[in-house]
């Protein structure tokens, strides 16, 4: 039997926009009918203290199409948009922050692009931002360094505005804060069609940001993260194996020229222990050794590994 699936699936995470909603809510029905697009809309509430959640069941109340997601508490926006990937039964799936600083104008240009012109995703670039310094800043120098590290060449890694095809979302693992650089996991995972469109920016209306100094840390802690877990992740021993093999050889390399030159050349000269070659070998073939080890164990870890994305749902609107 076939499943007739939207058009679209919109997943938007929320904290704290309890003044928002309607309007967001009001704004992208506009957009999709105008463009004949059948719709879902999965709102996440990541552990509101407002009335984020009550507003998020009336509008499943009024809309049969809205569906909502209810953390018992804060978990962050990885694990929202994971929550949610999990669920989504559109065609594209397009993600947007719930603060209406992303435009739902652009949800159609972003389907038509996945749809007609075969792009795996599709990431907005805030060309001109609302934003202060002190996010623009850290955005830039996180931009640069995920470009060079990754390969992806797009403006902007971080937006939230983004299409993907289904087959996308249903393909990667989101955890952490690893939402900054979903160009980067799913380019990992073997999708090679990526491409971005600027797209407009809306100075905030309501509330206030969220952004917090730990990004500064976080973030290319984030990226590090994300471009071993892709090239090794399901390697671990090729990093760790090559690596500790290469600092065994170069202290076993030392070891068999102090050998020879205290037997052969300086039978009577300084002693072994006093020489630096020897604590050279000596710590070269211990980290060798050690690393080796790691990558071994690393290697049956993950292949025994279980899904770390387990988030406690304190309640869901909308589902039958």
């Amino acid at each position: 039997m076939t499943v007739q699936r939207p058009n679209i699936s919109l997943v938007i995470p929320l904290l704290n926009e309890e003044e928002s909603l309607k309007e967001l809510h009001q704004w992208i029905v506009r957009v999709v009918n105008e463009a004949s697009l059948s719709y879902e809309v999965i709102f996440v509430d990541d552990g509101s203290s407002d009335k984020s959640w009550d507003i998020i069941n009336e509008l499943s109340a009024l809309d049969s199409q809205v569906y909502g997601i209810k953390f018992q508490r804060n978990y962050g926006k990885s694990a929202a948009l994971q929550t949610a990937f999990q669920e989504v039964q559109g065609e594209v799936v397009i993600t947007m922050d719930a603060d209406l600083q992303d435009s739902p104008e652009e949800i159609p240009e972003l389907y038509r692009m996945i749809t007609e012109e075969g792009y795996d995703l599709v990431s907005g670039w805030k060309k001109k931002r609302h934003d202060p310094l002190s996010k623009t800043l850290p955005t830039k120098l996180y931009n640069w360094a995920a470009r060079r590290i990754t390969g992806i060449y797009l403006h902007d890694f971080n937006c939230g505005l983004k299409a993907y095809r289904r087959s996308v979302v249903k393909s990667i693992e989101v955890y952490g804060d690893m939402h900054r650089y979903m160009p980067a996991l799913a380019k990992y995972a073997g999708f090679k069609k990526i491409g971005e469109k600027v797209v407009q920016h809306q100075a905030r209306k309501y509330g206030y940001s969220k952004f917090g100094l730990n990004r500064f840390l976080n973030g290319p802690l984030d990226l590090i993260t994300v471009a071993f877990m892709g090239k090794f992740g399901k390697k671990p021993m090729h990093f760790f194996g090559a690596l500790g093999t290469f600092m065994f050889m170069v202290g076993f390399g030392f070891a068999i020229y102090l050998g020879i030159d205290k037997l052969f050349i300086h039978t009577r000269g300084v002693k072994l222990a006093d020489r630096t070659e020897f604590y050279v070998a000596l710590v070269s073939m211990l980290m060798g050794l050690q690393f080796f080890l790691t990558g071994f164990i690393a290697e049956l870890i993950s292949r025994s590994s279980s899904s770390r994305n387990n988030y406690l749902v304190e309640e869901k609107t909308g589902w039958k």
